[in-house]
């Protein structure tokens, strides 16, 4: 599972980074190319060492004169060659950054009303900022580090067994030996990695839970439990976390008893050629010099493959949300829905939340003519708010049809029948952007004079002109600046805007006094006229004027007609709730 993930992770990478296969390859020629150069360098180092110290120049410096200008021309062009690659990487890494961050917001935007439900809202934004990061992460690895180190150590071998064969055969054995521990050793470490990533987003989105509940923790004055319930959650952090960093302090461990043992074979062979005549002064500094490099190199190279693994590992949650299919899902060519009436009809639908479980609908059948109003009432967990998520299609259901002027909604994209209502949610969320902007959502193009207009319709003109910038006032995170009446009035404000032919009001005027609810009704009325509507309410007297009021219970409709025909209906169940909100609960 692990490995398959990781595939499709760095599948993924490939393929947003391809897209500017120029930049990326001219970054691997320039890191190839300055390694080199500079590895080149140090043998023209040996060279002037050997000439000194055999004294061949002490009567003319012109030769060594010559190699340190060549020593100079190398280190210009290699410094300035490396800041131009710099520049085409600052362009490379950040725009592919940019693509992965689109390309997981649009996925995740898509994904289905009931996908969002069960997400903590923190862990998700963690999984999509370490995606970029995980992929900054491995291309400076590939770069800066790993890649570099790879080069470098390929070229010191390469000279070794050109120019020192049995010193290029132990560092050659030593580095395959060492690469091997690293990567199998790494392979071993990364479920570790991938537990430690887990329990960091677990603990984010606790933590996201708490600060947005923290009205409720100050109100029910459980600073005690969460603090222990955030403290077991830390906890398994820290354990996870020790846990994988004990892992890689045994590899480095390892790497560096290696390491030692290394410098100690080369250092005593060395003296022995040397002291045989085979090698001089700058040979053995020579030796020592790339024994140092590739050390230092390979001493990365051992946590540059665990970054790597802890990068992918970091990246794997957010792979798994793009592989997990959307719930809802377009059928391919779908046509756009055609809604100028909006005549409702559910037919023989039968749905269930979890597919095991006991249905909420069984056959369920109803319809509702264009233009007319009609209000859905009755107990709580009867079905209403089900009704309007189907019909939003914010869950498809089991069997059986919902249409919209004839139209199957499942056979349509879902854009086009969303665009085709209204909603007015009870508990409205706005965007942390200007009043006017979430007013305007509706409608982007729409002009100033139009957002007032509906403002005043839905009598939120008076409370925008009292705010210090008026429209241009920032409304706070989820509409936290505004009180729950002010939120609905600017919700409904954006439904008048939208002008679409079915108009969903779930407790839309919930949260208002009597004397702006009776303002709203008015600029309802005028709404409801050009457009089919469907109000849920519990509040009855709201709905007094609908042109027809169904009552659902248990998933049926059980009662259905104008107000006063269901007050007449002998021990109804309308007229049981009317009784109990008109005459008090001691009454009912």
């Amino acid at each position: 599972m692990h490995t398959s993930q990781t595939k499709k992770t760095l599948s993924i990478f490939w393929k947003h980074a391809m897209k500017y296969r120029g930049r990326a390859a001219f970054i691997l020629g320039s890191l190839i190319l300055v390694t080199g150069l500079q590895t080149y360098t140090t043998t023209i180092y040996r060279d002037l060492i050997n000439m000194l110290t055999e004294g061949k120049v002490i009567n003319d410096l012109a030769p060594a004169f010559w190699l340190i200008v060549l020593i100079f021309s190398i280190n210009m062009f290699r410094q300035l060659l490396w800041r131009v690659t710099n520049f085409v990487n600052n362009y490379f890494q950040p725009k592919v950054m940019a693509d992965l961050t689109n390309t997981c917001y649009q996925y995740l935007q898509k994904h289905s009303y009931g996908f969002f439900t069960s997400k903590f809202v923190g862990s998700l934004v963690t999984k999509v900022k370490r995606y970029e990061r995980s992929f900054e992460v491995i291309a400076d690895q590939i770069t800066f580090d790993l890649g570099q180190s790879i080069v470098v150590t390929v070229f010191i071998i390469a000279i070794l067994l050109w120019q020192y064969p049995v010193f290029g055969i132990m560092i050659l054995v030593w580095s395959i030996a060492f690469f091997i521990f690293c990567y199998y050793f790494a392979k071993y470490k990364l479920p570790y990695d991938i537990e430690r990533a887990e329990s960091d987003t677990y603990a984010t989105g606790q933590l996201a839970d708490s600060i947005t509940n923290n009205v409720n923790i100050k109100a029910f004055s459980s600073y005690g439990l969460e603090n222990k319930r955030f403290d077991t959650v830390t906890d398994r952090q820290f354990r996870s976390r020790q846990k994988s960093w004990n892992l890689g302090t045994i590899g480095e461990l390892v790497q560096g008893v290696s390491m030692v043992c290394l410098e100690l074979l080369i250092m005593y062979v060395a003296l022995r050629y040397w002291q045989k005549g085979l090698l001089n002064v700058g040979d053995i500094a020579l030796l020592q010099l790339y024994y140092l490099r590739v050390v230092d190199k390979l001493w990365s190279t051992g946590k540059n493959i665990r970054n790597i693994y802890e990068a992918i590992a970091d990246a794997n949650e957010m792979t798994e949300m793009l592989s997990k299919p959307h719930g809802i899902q377009d059928l391919p060519s779908a046509p756009l829905l055609s809604a100028s009436k909006g005549g409702i009809e559910f037919k023989d639908v039968t749905f269930s939340y979890h597919r095991k479980k006991q249905p909420i609908f069984t056959g369920f059948n109803f319809a509702i003519k264009p233009g007319e109003r009609v209000a859905l009432v009755g107990p709580s967990g009867g079905g209403k708010s089900t009704i309007l998520k189907l019909l939003l299609r914010f869950h498809d259901i089991d069997s059986g049809s919902i249409s919209i002027d004839s139209q199957n909604i499942a056979s349509v994209t879902q854009d086009s029948l969303r665009n085709a209502i209204s909603l007015v949610p009870q508990d409205p969320i706005l965007f942390h952007r200007t009043i006017a902007d979430n007013i305007r959502y509706a409608k982007p193009e729409a002009t100033d004079e139009e957002v007032i207009s509906v403002a005043k319709l839905a009598h939120a003109h008076e409370f925008i002109e009292r705010m210090p910038l008026g429209y241009k006032s920032l409304v706070g995170e989820r509409g936290i600046k505004l009180s729950g009446g002010e939120r609905q009035r600017v919700a409904i404000a954006r439904a008048i805007l939208k002008a679409a032919p079915i108009l969903i009001l779930d407790e839309a005027t919930s949260s208002l006094d009597s004397e702006s609810e009776m303002f709203i009704q008015d600029a309802l009325k005028t709404l409801m006229k050009s457009c089919t509507t469907i109000v849920v309410a519990h509040r009855l007297s709201t709905i007094m004027q609908m042109d027809r009021i169904v009552v659902i219970s248990g998933g049926k409709i059980i009662e259905e007609g104008e107000h006063d025909e269901l007050l007449k209906a002998r021990s109804g169940t309308y007229q049981k709730l009317w009784n109990i909100q008109a005459g008090g609960f001691s009454s009912a």
